[in-house]
């Protein structure tokens, strides 16, 4: 091979080389397939929704009904991912979400269904995402070397940056053409994909955890039965304990369960309402937010390949840009500048995400890592839920402004402070996985780069 070929080659290990990992690949097929079903049936089944002539306020109930299980079992999740296998629990969330979407795409076929039936509906699946989301971040240092740890969480952005963009144009269309019963069963099937990719995987076995003793940390992977098990709430304080022990991870964690309330809600609530108002309608709207995906796919493409020395530092770095939109919105700007502050923000969530994301995985040992994760995500979800409620009825009483002038300023404001925090900045990048006394990961073993020494501090929240 020429040096020319070579360094083409190396270049692109750098920045893609988790690809060659034959599970992450299967399993990286299968998330890409599931994404884009469930971005195209979030179009079909507002229009379902809408058909049954149930109006907005309906709608409403269906889209809380898929949140408000997230919020009630993510801590639980979190558990259950760590003491029965990562895979195990995404299997059953895979197989309860195609259930459910299978059961909508039949009754849309026979007719129009009752709201109390896409309410069920929507909890059921909101209830397998649930489970879903945080072994999702435990599994994937079970698939990819450390070394390739910040490619694969930038490469699980792109795909969500790319089937937000495609997904509710391709979904809108083939609603057109063949009606939402039909697109929600092809989200049906876009699970069994991820099932069917998550069942090829082949992953090492994970050694049982011995009995906990008083004081003990966490040990090995998911227990087995007859091996002498920490009850749940054992394990659920245990995970809390290492939660909270992590400076980095509770501060970040706080700052965005606020974030998503004061900051994040109103952009998504009520800027589809000035889009209508005055930026042109529906049309310039849906183009402000593939603006916005555009630039979340740059800055994660720009991400492969980068290993920022202090990862959260960069991540929050990342986070001043949420704010950005906020500020011409608050202005009453025209679209231009909309969508410039829109693109900012989908590349700084880009940066924010892919680190904050990586550090997380670098920092808390594999074995409590989806328990961990859980703790990261719910206030986010359980907080910032409640600004869908009250941006409404806050915006109808001191005005949009003021609305978006705060969450501008909060954003803004909030990001410095974490900076100042001196834990933030403490962390490094990690080459190695962590771990604690007889416990492992098997990505471990695969690991291509040699270990480097690392301040035990905490991983990062989770970004809307």
């Amino acid at each position: 091979m020429s040096h020319k070929g070579h360094s083409r080659q190396e270049w692109l290990r750098q920045r893609v080389g988790v690809l060659q990992e034959p599970n992450f690949r299967r399993y990286y097929t299968g998330y890409l397939t599931s994404l884009l079903g469930s971005a195209m049936s979030t179009v079909a089944v507002a229009f379902a929704v809408l058909d049954s002539r149930v109006g907005a306020t309906g709608l409403g109930f269906v889209f809380a009904a898929n949140v408000v299980p997230q919020v009630l079992f993510m801590p639980i999740a979190g558990v259950v991912a760590d003491r029965l296998g990562r895979r195990r629990a995404m299997l059953g969330a895979d197989v309860l979400r195609c259930g459910a979407q299978a059961s909508l795409a039949a009754a849309l076929f026979v007719g129009r269904p009752p709201l109390w039936l896409f309410v069920l509906l929507a909890w059921l699946g909101g209830t397998g995402t649930a489970f879903f989301s945080p072994s999702l971040t435990a599994l994937t240092v079970e698939m990819a070397p450390a070394g390739q740890l910040g490619n694969a969480n930038a490469l699980y952005g792109l795909a969500g940056s790319a089937t937000r963009i495609a997904g509710p144009a391709l979904g809108g269309a083939l609603v057109a053409i063949a009606g939402p019963a039909t697109v929600v069963a092809v989200d049906a099937a876009s699970y069994l994909a991820s099932v069917l990719a998550l069942s090829l995987l082949r992953l090492p076995p994970v050694t049982p955890r011995p009995a906990a003793t008083p004081g003990s940390a966490a040990t090995q992977g998911p227990a087995t039965q007859g091996q002498g098990r920490r009850s749940l709430l054992g394990d659920m304080a245990e995970g809390w304990t290492d939660f909270r022990s992590r400076t980095w991870l509770w501060v970040t964690t706080v700052q965005f369960a606020f974030f998503n309330l004061i900051t994040w809600a109103p952009w998504m609530l009520l800027g589809p309402v000035l889009g209508r108002d005055y930026l042109g309608g529906a049309a310039v709207w849906g183009a402000i937010m593939a603006v916005q995906g555009a630039g979340a796919i740059v800055a994660g493409l720009l991400c492969l390949g980068r290993h920022p020395r202090r990862p959260i530092v960069v991540a929050t770095v990342g986070t001043f840009c949420y704010a950005l939109p906020d500020i011409p919105m608050a202005l009453h700007a025209t679209a231009p500048w909309v969508a410039v502050a829109a693109f900012a923000c989908g590349a700084g969530a880009a940066v924010s995400n892919t680190f904050s994301g990586t550090a997380l995985q670098q920092q808390v040992p594999p074995q409590m890592l989806a328990r961990v994760s859980s703790l990261t995500m719910f206030p986010s979800y359980g907080i910032g839920v409640i600004g869908y409620m009250i941006d409404g009825p806050l915006a109808g009483a001191v005005g949009t402004s003021t609305v978006f002038g705060i969450g501008a300023a909060y954003g803004l404001l909030s990001s410095a402070a974490v900076l100042t925090v001196p834990a933030v900045r403490a962390v490094r990048w990690r080459t190695s996985y962590p771990s604690q006394p007889g416990a492992g990961s098997p990505a471990e073993l695969r690991a291509s780069s040699p270990p480097t020494a690392a301040p035990r501090t905490r991983p990062a929240a989770r970004r809307p």
